[in-house]
């Protein structure tokens, strides 16, 4: 149900936007959303399978951020550059044969200067061999939903005869944004403009110049080769509301972050997001029968709620419980509702849960209270 109603809003928000709002793009593939309910905002052609060049990064880095998380690989590892990774050529930090550097550091000069060098090497890190990684990366894809894609390496180059697989399309690499961006620590190195690798010997300049241009700019890749044209997964946060703007085949780079500009303007402009929260105090729920005599109620869902800007002072949350529960009562188990409205019109319900089990009571307990009961009463 609570995907239904994801994508109902979705397709709603994508409908109201297509006809009221459209934005002045240039890029043939574009896409604008939202990153915490990934609710569409602006459209323009993004199921069309286009080249990714090294936006394709953003699913490397995904895999890495998710090694890390599963302890597969530690920021504490050192990473050795092999033959392979040496050889990568385009964007780069020229690694040599052996090198040895800080996977925080390979990490950094990925995300910051696109360095094909260092994602290859990352790749063999997690995977052992480039090859075994982007087999991971067509899963995650697969996994994701990502329908319409397939790597064919973890850079983005074109890679001779085989590049002309290498395929996306702006949908899907929102989609891998948005999941890259679930991963706090990746921000640590998408809001880096300028740092240095190497002991401070070797610079990097972020090839992102919205990272400085623009405010409230989070990440996250850029990329360009010839068949792909230029690229951007550019996202930025503002008063809590973090939106995602991927432009595919722009034909210049002045054209792609002008129109990741002009699409995160326009979300910005027109959208927020609300939090919906219970009312406090809340009251507790009478267990019939428990150890405990109530439980606590908790928000079992505080997913932010997309909705129009102009709209949000005009929200409010209504809490409703259920009059008693009978024990045993599980964590977790519905014991109410909460309904966010706008005006008078029901935007959201998300359920009440208890915050804590409570188990029924033995008959020596249910004995005993009857006794202190009637002992307070004399």
């Amino acid at each position: 149900m609570k995907k239904l109603f994801c994508a109902l809003t979705a397709l709603a928000l994508l409908v109201c936007t297509a006809a009221a709002a459209p934005i002045e793009v240039t890029a043939p593939s574009a896409i604008l959303i939202e990153q915490s309910s990934g609710s569409v905002l602006f459209d323009k052609d993004a199921n069309v399978r286009r080249r990714p060049a090294s936006v394709t990064k953003v699913m490397t880095l995904l895999l890495v951020m998710e090694a890390l998380d599963a302890g597969q690989i530690s920021w504490d590892d050192t990473v050795i550059a092999s033959a392979e990774a040496v050889k990568k050529g385009g964007s780069q930090i020229y690694l040599s044969e052996g090198e040895a550097m800080p996977l925080r550091d390979m990490v950094k000069a990925v995300v910051v200067s696109s360095a094909n060098d260092c994602a290859c090497a990352l790749a063999e890190h997690v995977a052992g061999s480039e090859s075994a990684f982007v087999e991971r990366m067509n899963e995650r894809a697969r996994e994701l939903n990502m329908t319409d894609t397939h790597f064919v390496n973890c850079t983005g180059l074109d890679d001779g005869p085989a590049g002309a697989e290498h395929l996306t399309t702006a949908a899907d690499i929102a989609i891998m944004s948005r999941e890259l961006l679930k991963h706090d620590e990746i921000r640590e190195f998408t809001t880096i403009w300028m740092d240095t690798v190497r002991g401070g010997e070797f610079g990097l300049s972020n090839t992102n110049k919205l990272v400085r241009f623009y405010d409230g700019t989070t990440g996250l890749k850029t990329g360009y080769t010839s068949a792909a044209g230029h690229c951007i997964s550019a996202s930025a946060m503002r008063d809590g509301m973090e939106l995602i703007a991927v432009v595919m085949a722009a034909p210049s780079s002045a054209d792609r972050f002008a129109d990741a500009k002009a699409m995160l303007n326009y979300g910005f402009a027109n959208y927020a997001v609300y939090t919906p929260a219970m009312e406090q105090p809340t009251q507790a729920v009478p267990v019939v029968l428990g150890t405990a005599e109530a439980v606590t109620p908790r928000l079992d869902d505080d997913t932010p709620i997309l909705m129009e800007k102009a709209k949000k002072n005009a929200v409010s949350c209504v809490t409703e419980l259920d009059e008693s529960a009978t024990a045993p009562v599980a964590e977790g188990q519905p014991i109410g509702t909460l309904t966010v409205r706008v005006g008078d019109q029901t935007v959201a319900t998300r359920p009440l849960v208890a915050a804590f089990a409570v188990p029924r009571m033995t008959w020596w307990q249910v004995t005993a209270r009857l006794f202190s009961q009637i002992c307070l009463c004399e």
